[in-house]
């Protein structure tokens, strides 16, 4: 598998800067011509940690008009106790648009990280997310595919109203790579389109369907769109359906500070795990934020203190 180094309104001109090549990107082999079928999909997938190893279940929905039913999957113990809660913050969202054209984390001062979500609104699961993420005061970024957002646009204005960010995730859930340069920008115009009805906001950040898009596109996103693309540091592969245990157990695992951690709310066991991820993490002391949030607090890399030479007598 060969990997690539990942990249309001329309902002051109908008001058972003581009990051160091991120390791979180991946690229499709030359069998990427087959991604539309299932079994292929699946295939080409088996070893790729990105966005999902099948269309979002609303795809499904809007070809055949039947409503996904919610799977009993492998549900998490209930917490006992408390449920613990996340601290209110007054934090700035509005980052510096030079802040950079892409990112899989972000240095940051302490020990914040950013939940983030795909390929919903899921006309269930998403709902049932919403109600753990307010018990424990949780504001998540969640990245809506435009023609699901058509499907369930109260849902959307529901994420929206719970305080959680929106991005953009594509209108068709295509591998952007492999597009021409209008078809990328038509798409993720397309996908704004969409949030902006439902919801009546613009998104401030893009995620690119299976992490694809090479560095020259996501500049060019960054400038056209003014979108910095948001990759991941943490991938629990819950696309697989591994159960919620391991789920829980793979982010709890690999999350540090500055982490940006990578579900997908259309899967049941997903959303079953939740409850024992997010306590988890915030008895780790683990703040949570938007990934917007995240951005606007980055820090500057430490200069290395170099010790100073001792002048000879």
């Amino acid at each position: 598998m060969e990997h690539f180094h990942s990249t309001k309104s329309s902002l051109h001109g908008i001058g972003c800067k581009v990051s160091q090549p991120l390791e979180d990107g991946r690229v499709v082999n030359s069998g990427a011509h087959s991604i539309f079928s299932r079994r292929g999909f699946l295939l080409l997938t088996a070893g790729l940690a990105s966005c999902t190893a099948a269309p979002p279940l609303q795809e499904v929905a809007l070809k055949s008009g039947a409503v996904p039913k919610v799977g009993s999957g492998d549900r998490s113990v209930a917490p006992r106790g408390p449920v613990p809660r996340n601290p209110d913050m007054a934090l700035r969202s509005d980052f510096d648009a030079g802040s950079g054209s892409s990112f899989s984390r972000v240095l940051v001062s302490g020990n914040y990280i950013a939940m983030t979500f795909d390929d919903g609104p899921h006309p269930q699961h998403t709902p049932r997310l919403l109600e753990i993420l307010r018990k424990r005061n949780i504001k998540a970024t969640f990245y809506l595919v435009g023609r699901s957002v058509d499907l369930y646009p109260q849902v959307a204005r529901n994420t929206l109203a719970e305080g959680h960010e929106i991005g953009n995730h594509s209108y068709t859930h295509r591998l952007l790579s492999k597009l021409s340069d209008r078809e990328i920008l038509a798409d993720l115009a397309r996908c704004r389109g969409s949030i902006q009805r439902a919801t009546g906001i613009i998104p401030r950040t893009m995620r690119p369907p299976y992490g694809g898009l090479n560095v020259r596109q996501r500049q060019l996103v960054c400038q056209e769109m003014g979108y910095p693309s948001i990759f991941w540091s943490v991938d629990p592969l819950d696309w697989k359906r591994p159960g919620a245990k391991v789920v829980t157990s793979r982010i709890l695992r690999d999350t540090t500070k500055g982490g940006i951690i990578l579900a997908h709310d259309i899967h049941s066991q997903t959303v079953d795990a939740m409850p024992a991820t997010l306590d988890g993490l915030l008895r780790a002391g683990f703040k949570f934020v938007t990934v917007s949030q995240l951005i606007a607090m980055k820090v500057s890399a430490p200069v290395p203190q170099v010790a100073a030479a001792t002048a000879s007598l």
